[in-house]
């Protein structure tokens, strides 16, 4: 076994298939919250009543602040599913989650059926993975920088 995480840890493509298998699920999972925020899909409640839901836990002022999270959560899901700028959105993200951990989710303990910041932690750990390995090779980010060498 010992053999095996050594060769996968040497072996570059398995790395990139990795971040690739890293990125899109969180992309997709980022992605959909944010559409939630923004434009109340997948039974969200919409960009007003989020900024309203904001403000009454002390993020003020409520709309921009709305339009900032679900802003990175949307644009920045979507950038991660194409590997398309993908470590600022990374961390763009990464500061959203601290956000949310520390403003809604901290005071309610660790697990998730308690709304706690278990969900949001993992979500940070995968966005600080992303930001500081990068997108992989199979990526619309390398597309681009191979196209203008």
């Amino acid at each position: 076994m010992n053999k095996l995480f050594a060769l996968l840890s040497q072996n570059p493509s398995a790395t990139h298939a990795g971040n690739l298998l890293l990125r899109v699920p969180v992309g997709l999972i980022f992605a959909a919250h944010g559409a939630q925020k923004l434009f109340g899909w997948f039974g969200g409640y919409g960009l007003t009543a989020t900024a309203g839901w904001m403000e009454s836990i002390g993020l003020t002022p409520g709309l921009p602040l709305a339009l900032l999270a679900g802003g990175a959560e949307f644009f920045g899901g979507l950038f991660l599913l194409l590997g398309l700028f993908t470590r600022p959105a990374a961390v763009a993200l990464a500061v959203t989650m601290l956000v949310a951990i520390f403003s809604v989710h901290w005071q309610n303990g660790f697990f998730m059926s308690n709304n706690g910041y278990e969900f949001a932690l993992a979500l940070l750990a995968a966005t600080f993975a992303l930001a500081t390995s990068g997108a992989g090779k199979m990526a619309v980010d390398n597309f681009i920088s191979k196209k203008y060498q």
